[in-house]
């Protein structure tokens, strides 16, 4: 029995379908197992990693028998995920350049890298300028009376929540450069919205920062007004006609 163009059309369609869904699942696996290798290898040199990381606070402690172990091991899976960022990316990469055209292409080609490099350098900024200003504020509240007693997985919770925004926030002039690329915005537009964004960037600050208090929330702010306005000149540079 031969079958109708109608029916010949909804098979290519499924069959579309399943192919997107079967290299998707083939791209996460991939992505996957190089943050597992990643963490495996981070092991290897969580001791360093810890060492490094609770510098600014100290002694430290914890308070149950298994705090150590799980603080270690979230360490070790941050430190793998952050080796295995490249790879992630690459493999969003690769699921979604098919459907790109050849200029969409080579901006990608040099937007995916900088998207690593840019979450790399906001991670760094957060850990090595701010989060140990972040700590002597806290610490300061302390007296003789009030001794901080800091447990280990806390700390590092707290550490995590604090610079993983960071590495977020750093990436705004790509996704700015992209919308300006795209005709939705540009650069006398964000000129424009200047006053907005700086309200914005301490509401924004305060909703993901892991604490209430002003001293973080202008430490999560300023960056962004800073990438804000470079964001301006970048999109003013880069797509200048």
């Amino acid at each position: 029995m031969e079958q109708t163009p109608e029916k010949e059309t909804r098979d290519a369609r499924e069959m579309t379908l399943i192919g997107h869904l079967s290299e998707l699942r083939r791209r996460i696996i991939v992505a996957v197992v190089a943050i597992v290798i990643g963490t495996l290898v981070a092991y290897f040199y969580v001791d360093e990693l810890m060492r490094f990381v609770t510098a600014p606070a100290g002694k430290l402690y914890f308070m149950s028998p298994a705090e150590g172990f799980f603080a270690y091991l979230k360490l070790a899976v941050f430190a793998g995920f952050m080796l295995a960022l490249p790879v992630v990316l690459w493999e969003i990469w690769a699921f979604v350049a098919p459907a790109l055209t050849t200029h969409e292409k080579q901006w990608a080609v040099i937007m995916v890298p900088g998207a690593a490099l840019l979450f790399f350098i906001g991670e760094a900024f957060a850990y090595l300028l701010v989060w140990p200003a972040a700590v002597k504020f806290f610490l300061g509240f302390g007296s003789e009376s009030l001794q901080p007693m800091l447990s280990l997985g806390q700390y590092l919770s707290f550490l995590l929540s604090f610079i993983l925004p960071f590495g977020v926030i750093f990436n705004l002039p790509l996704l700015l450069l992209v919308l300006a690329k795209i005709g939705i915005i540009s650069s006398g537009f964000l000129a424009k919205q200047r006053r907005i964004m700086i309200l914005l960037a301490f509401i924004i600050g305060g909703i993901i920062t892991p604490t209430p208090d002003i001293f973080t929330q202008t430490m999560m702010a300023i960056p962004i007004i800073l990438l804000y306005e470079a964001s301006i000149w970048a999109v003013k540079i880069l797509l200048r006609k």
